[in-house]
């Protein structure tokens, strides 16, 4: 899941294209908010908070890997629960997609 900060000054959806043309190197069209989302921020001082607007989306093209992202791939919800380091916002997240039939 792409992820960045706001700039100051910037909207969330202004964030979201910009932080997607920077780790993916494409575009998105048909943009709508899928929600407003609030957990513990992993890998942060704990009782820190995150605070994410997230997006649905179309890509323009393929996704490239920036110098900021390791790898792409794709999961479901379920193997990525099992994985070693699990953000508990992106769960939260992809649990949401999931309840929606937006993913699996």
């Amino acid at each position: 899941m792409a992820g960045g900060k706001i700039d100051p000054g910037e909207t969330p959806e202004a964030a979201l294209h910009r932080e997607i043309r920077e780790e993916l190197g494409v575009g998105v069209t048909a943009v709508n908010e899928l929600g407003v989302f609030r957990a513990e921020a992993y890998g942060h001082t704990p009782g820190t908070r995150l605070h994410m607007t997230c997006f649905t989306a179309e890509l323009t093209d393929d996704p490239r890997p920036s110098s900021e992202i390791a790898e792409i791939r794709y999961f479901t919800v379920a193997e990525y629960a099992a994985m070693p380091h699990v953000a508990p916002g992106s769960l939260m997240v992809f649990h949401h997609l999931r309840d929606l039939d937006l993913i699996d």
